[in-house]
């Protein structure tokens, strides 16, 4: 009897001991398939194209597999520059840059190269580093060719025989792609104003003379008042605006209502204008902004993600320049997209039969 009494407290020591231990952790989950954290980089949420494009590029690689880490600037430098580091605290594997100030990030950026992470420079080109791993772009100097050629030809086609009297803008000086549109701007008024067929009457060419900081609209409408009022008080005729962005159009038009200019009568000039924005497709069709530039922010999206992708995989992207945009330290291999122009003739097919936007989307 002992021994059965002592078998029977051995066992319920034991069961009592078994229900106080703690339960064994559960199997830990797999890890999500996909190469890790990506971060993404943008300069602002002012202009909705870099919205587009920063929310396109992060649905692209989530569905991949990969965590996005995506943050917004603001346009403040210091603000880029605390972000990247965080993103590069956090392990980022790659980054993808659209740079407020593409000289300020260098020395982040090689450090980072040095440890391995892959750079990818989105539409503006990263400068003063060998860190770029590869460039997602449009034809940028195509973009100012585009631009100019479509204010020269409205000029001929509504405004009579030339001379035409035209003022220039550019974008802000420290984004690298202003310079890259003025250059292909200029690829086509610089033989016109040779000629004698395109007049600056206000003599200001250069882009130091012609750029806006930070592509504010309000400075560039500031600056179109002070154009006015020192050149066109007098009743000088006003046939072109070169404006390189939707924003700064905007700004631009403002500015000649205001000084009485009126909308599609024979002395609005023709205004040019970039990024097929809702806002100047609503102009576009009333006739008050003449065209602007579509660069399908989709496709660049993916081109980007397709950069990422194959990098992380230890594969070559898809590259088609190699020769184009030097960015101080070596050539960065590029793929650029093509933009196309778009007026009111054809914005129907280009932007809203593309799906770019919706009729809903046009105020």
């Amino acid at each position: 009897m002992k021994k059965v009494l002592a078998l029977v407290l051995v066992s319920v020591l034991a069961l009592g001991l078994a229900a106080c231990a703690p339960s064994a952790p559960a199997p830990a989950a797999p890890e999500a398939s996909g190469g890790g954290l990506v971060g993404i980089s943008m300069p602002t949420q002012t202009s909705e194209r870099w919205i587009m494009d920063g929310h396109t590029l992060r649905d692209i690689l989530i569905e991949r597999g990969f965590e996005v880490d995506l943050q917004y600037a603001e346009d403040d430098i210091a603000t880029q520059l605390a972000q990247i580091e965080s993103m590069l605290l956090r392990g980022a594997k790659a980054l993808v840059i659209a740079a407020i100030d593409g000289s300020t990030l260098s020395a982040l950026l090689d450090r980072a190269g040095d440890d391995g992470v892959i750079i990818i420079s989105y539409d503006r080109l990263l400068v003063d580093t060998g860190a770029v791993s590869y460039y997602a772009t449009f034809d940028n100097v195509g973009v100012g060719r585009l631009q100019a050629q479509s204010m020269v030809d409205g000029m001929r086609a509504h405004r009579g025989s030339g001379p035409y009297n035209v003022e220039l803008f550019a974008g802000s000086p420290d984004d690298t792609n202003s310079f890259f549109f003025y250059s292909g701007a200029m690829d086509v008024l610089q033989p016109l104003i040779d000629s004698g067929e395109v007049v600056v009457p206000s003599g200001q060419m250069s882009q130091g003379e012609i750029g806006t900081l930070r592509w504010d609209g309000a400075v560039a409408q500031a600056r179109m008042d002070a154009l006015l009022a020192a050149n066109y008080s007098g009743g000088l005729p006003l046939h072109g605006v070169l404006s390189p962005y939707d924003g700064l159009s905007r700004g631009i038009i403002s500015s000649l209502v205001a000084f009485g200019f009126a909308p599609n009568t024979d002395n609005w000039p023709i205004v040019s204008g970039q990024d097929a924005e809702a806002a100047s497709i609503s102009l576009i069709r009333t006739g008050e902004q003449f065209s602007t530039i579509l660069k399908d922010t989709r496709d660049l999206a993916r081109v980007a993600a397709d950069m990422v992708e194959a990098a992380l995989e230890g594969r070559s992207p898809e590259i088609n320049d190699t020769t184009t945009y030097n960015n101080n330290v070596k050539y960065v291999p590029s793929y650029l997209l093509i933009p196309y122009t778009v007026t009111a003739e054809n914005y129907q097919e280009l932007v809203i039969g593309s799906g770019y936007l919706s009729e809903a989307d046009i105020p």
